[in-house]
């Protein structure tokens, strides 16, 4: 399985690499896209690398989507090529997973209208705002979309992350 985490500088370090980790784990192929390639770090100074531009990433070659937090991801709600690949995405009803910040871009893409989610309490308001129908739990599964609130909950969030990309 091949997974796409998209990212930027600022995320939220525990967000993006436990996550990644537990996923390499089962043995999914985990690339990381941001705006462009090459170095990305976080807020607490763990650097990743991007092997991937968003421009040049097409959603049929993912089969899973990965959002972590962090305030980049409103940041990159706002950006077009992150928006299009995340619809495009959708269309694929492939599985989609993303924490804290991270349900932000799905609602700017409108992924999750009449949707089930959750996240970080405070951005609680633009998921409504976007149509989705906000739950303040660890995680909650709608369908192929997984959401989570912080990284308190990962433990709890990457079971069931686990559980949907693997199709169970």
């Amino acid at each position: 399985m091949r997974v796409l985490m998209i990212t930027g500088n600022g995320f939220e370090d525990s967000e993006l690499l436990c996550p990644r980790y537990r996923m390499e784990e089962e043995g999914f192929q985990v690339d990381i896209a941001a705006m462009e390639w090459g170095e990305v770090k976080g807020k607490r100074g763990y650097v990743v690398s991007a092997n991937l531009a968003m421009d040049e990433a097409e959603p049929e070659a993912f089969d899973a989507l990965f959002l972590p937090g962090g305030k980049v991801a409103e940041k990159l709600a706002m950006h077009e090529a992150v928006i299009e690949f995340v619809k495009g995405f959708a269309k694929l009803q492939r599985p989609i997973a993303a924490i804290c910040h991270g349900p932000v871009i799905l609602g700017a893409a409108g992924v999750l209208k009449g949707k089930k989610a959750t996240c970080y309490y405070k951005v609680s308001d633009k998921l409504e705002a976007e149509g989705a129908i906000y739950v303040n739990e660890p995680v909650v599964v709608d369908g192929n979309i997984v959401t989570s609130r912080q990284p308190s909950d990962i433990p709890f969030f990457m079971k069931e992350v686990i559980r949907v990309f693997k199709g169970q």
